[in-house]
């Protein structure tokens, strides 16, 4: 599919996996739109890539449809890569044994609700419009790149309602893909490992942090980097031949319990 003179939308765009995804498209001549909350970065790097920068939180229909018109009034809409999500760490237990200190209910919704609905309602809007481009020779109209994580097959201890919701990912990967097949838009889902992003913060412990993370890495023993995450991104998107996969990059990690 080819990507040069279309344009994308890429949620959580303003840093991490966002941020390198944006960055990718940019150099293959893509006008991106940055669907994020953070304003200020996201302003600047939209500025940077020659891009747009929607604030947007993915659970609004009304805010992601103000991002699919922005893109749509760039370039035509070929690219959505869905990267905004948030991280929650709870056991669903207590240790006193009172309904009390049971995993907050609504934490738990929240978190399925941005991850997981959040996700689904970006396909869904953003998809009904790329229905209308002209297709391609391969019939392609578009593609979606959702993320989940290897937690989705490798969930730790705490993490029920992260990886509840990044399993949800991956298991509408291949029905979405089905549906789309009918307009001749792809579908496909990448479950990062353990990537060096903003998230594990700046400074000395957080350095010797992630280098203790890394020696849990089969092979190389350390963090992947957010442009490898969207390497692979960028392949999925135009590839024409890749459809309906949910894909590891991990460097061949197995998380364990804790």
């Amino acid at each position: 599919m080819e990507l040069s003179n279309t344009s994308a939308i890429i949620t959580g765009g303003a840093s991490g996996l966002g941020e390198s995804t944006a960055r990718e498209l940019a150099k293959r001549g893509v006008r991106v739109v940055l669907a994020d909350l953070n304003a200020e970065r996201g302003e600047a790097l939209a500025s940077e890539l020659n891009g747009t920068f929607v604030s947007c939180d993915v659970t609004n229909t009304d805010q992601v449809i103000a991002a699919t018109d922005a893109a749509i009034a760039l370039a035509p809409l070929f690219s959505v890569v869905n990267c905004a999500g948030v991280g929650w760490a709870t056991r669903t237990i207590g240790k006193d044994g009172e309904y009390a200190s049971a995993h907050d209910l609504d934490v738990y919704r929240r978190v399925i609700e941005i991850n997981l609905i959040g996700t689904f309602n970006v396909c869904r809007l953003a998809a009904s419009k790329m229905s209308r481009n002209e297709p391609d020779p391969d019939g392609c109209r578009g593609a979606i790149v959702n993320t989940a994580s290897v937690a989705a097959e490798d969930g730790q201890i705490g993490q029920v309602a992260y990886s509840s919701s990044k399993g949800g990912v991956v298991g509408l990967t291949l029905p979405l893909a089905r549906d789309l097949a009918v307009v001749g838009i792809r579908a496909n889902c990448i479950l990062p490992g353990l990537i060096d992003t903003p998230i594990y913060g700046t400074g000395t412990a957080s350095e010797d942090f992630k280098t203790r993370l890394g020696s849990g890495v089969l092979f190389p023993q350390r963090l992947g980097r957010a442009d490898e995450f969207a390497s692979l991104a960028v392949e999925l998107l135009a590839n024409s031949y890749m459809n309906a996969e949910s894909i590891r990059i991990d460097a061949g990690i197995r998380m364990q319990p804790k």
